[in-house]
């Protein structure tokens, strides 16, 4: 019997529908203070200790040669602690100790928490698709801003296995370099190979390398990664185990360093050895860790040599339908009210024909999956010389692990700024 790989478990959650565009562009995500620390220059230096002992702080080291020093806060206290500091006759100044990034004009980059979380709340108060995102936790998100100062991608390849990817979404479509499709829906006429008529491997695929800075849209997690587009779902979400296995090898030979899975099979020994031929091979292959809100394993995110990935949502806290357990399911991302590219032709969707407006919100360990994947291709790019080994130890071993989440998953929340280092 023919085992079905399904969108299913993943993309069922998604909850798509268009978003509207009438919003005004945004010029740059604003910039939070670092939780815990600020920053404070004195008039003496010998004056320090006095002042800071008055707040019932401790010094903190220097901050090159500017005269200022760092000085570590309990979270929550930074303003308070800089306001009562700069009456301090003592003080020359203090302020923020502020997280330096890459600005984007973006439209929607100030929706996309998973990437920087300021703690943003979002209503688009559209009655045929309302969308309510209640406000998150500032900083629980995967520090892309901060791991685009060491790097945004330098070409790596990233093979997205899914519904295909829009050719007309400007905003991803650009990003394909090589396209193949194994699924059972032929190519329509005029359309390229692997086109997306479900949605899923578009939104995926913006999650993982949509353009920066654009003006338009959203920002990929990796905005300098290229894609390899190969559609192993056909136009309903459905696949098979042998279309998988053939994206898997096809992604290979066309130079993946990232092979992105958004989808969930039982096991298949055609499919391990697809897998283990890949890693063997020198790829890392991350999938998504399902959304059955329990712990089954489902395959090839089980598989030793894949990195299973479970959802979280904008306070780091487990998403309620995602799979877990820390014996199996490696790290976590955001999964929640995921802002991604959409397709703008007219596709089917849960049955109902409607026409997308390029961009969605997505919910599920596919995006979440997605997320951890573009982490990946980051590290390979500011990595030169590593092995996948190296890179699944360094995307695992940058997890932020939130207190009361660690039998979820082994580690933690990923945190792509760390994974870079």
């Amino acid at each position: 019997m023919r085992k079905l790989v399904t969108a299913g478990l993943m993309a069922a959650a998604m909850m798509l529908g268009p978003v509207p565009l009438a919003f005004p562009a945004h010029a740059g995500a604003a910039l939070p203070g670092a939780a815990g620390r600020i920053i404070v220059k004195f008039h003496d230096g010998g004056a320090a200790a006095g002042a800071l002992r008055r707040q019932g702080l401790e010094d903190g080291p220097a901050i090159g040669s500017t005269g200022a020093r760092l000085i570590s806060v309990r979270a929550g206290t930074e303003q308070q602690l800089i306001d009562a500091l700069s009456r301090d006759p003592a003080v020359d100044y203090a302020e923020p100790d502020q997280p330096v990034g890459s600005t984007t004009s973006d439209e929607f980059f100030p929706r996309q928490y998973a990437l920087q979380n300021t703690g943003q709340a979002f209503t688009n108060n559209n009655p045929d698709y309302p969308i309510s995102i209640a406000a998150g936790t500032p900083d629980a998100d995967v520090d892309a801003v901060e791991a685009w100062n060491t790097t945004t991608g330098n070409g790596i390849k990233v093979a997205v296995l899914d519904s295909g990817v829009a050719s007309d979404n400007p905003d991803i479509a650009p990003k394909v370099v090589a396209r193949a499709n194994f699924s059972s829906s032929a190519t329509k006429a005029g359309d390229p190979v692997a086109e997306d008529y479900y949605g899923h491997g578009t939104h995926v695929a913006g999650s993982v390398a949509a353009t920066v800075n654009n003006t338009i849209g959203v920002a990929g997690v990796c905005p300098g990664c290229s894609i390899l587009a190969g559609k192993v779902l056909n136009d309903s979400g459905v696949g098979s185990s042998s279309s998988l296995a053939s994206g898997i090898d096809w992604a290979v030979s066309n130079g993946a360093k990232v092979i992105n899975m958004s989808l969930g099979v039982r096991a298949s020994r055609t499919l391990e050895t697809a897998v283990n031929n890949a890693w063997n091979k020198g790829v890392v292959l991350v999938a998504a860790a399902g959304n059955g809100g329990n712990q089954t394993k489902i395959y090839p995110g089980a598989y030793d040599n894949v990195i299973a990935v479970g959802a979280t949502d904008n306070n780091d806290d487990k998403a309620s339908f995602s799979t877990y357990g820390s014996s199996w399911v490696d790290i976590a991302a955001p999964g929640v009210n995921v802002f991604s590219t959409f397709p703008n032709h007219p596709f089917v969707l849960a049955t109902q024909n409607h026409r997308a407006l390029g961009y969605d919100v997505g919910n599920g360990s596919s995006m979440s999956s997605a997320i951890v994947a573009a982490a990946a291709a980051l590290a390979w790019s500011s990595h030169a010389g590593a092995t996948n080994t190296v890179i699944r130890a360094d995307v695992e071993s940058s997890g932020e692990v939130k207190k009361g989440t660690e039998t979820y998953w082994a580690h933690g929340r990923v945190n792509a700024a760390n994974a870079v280092k």
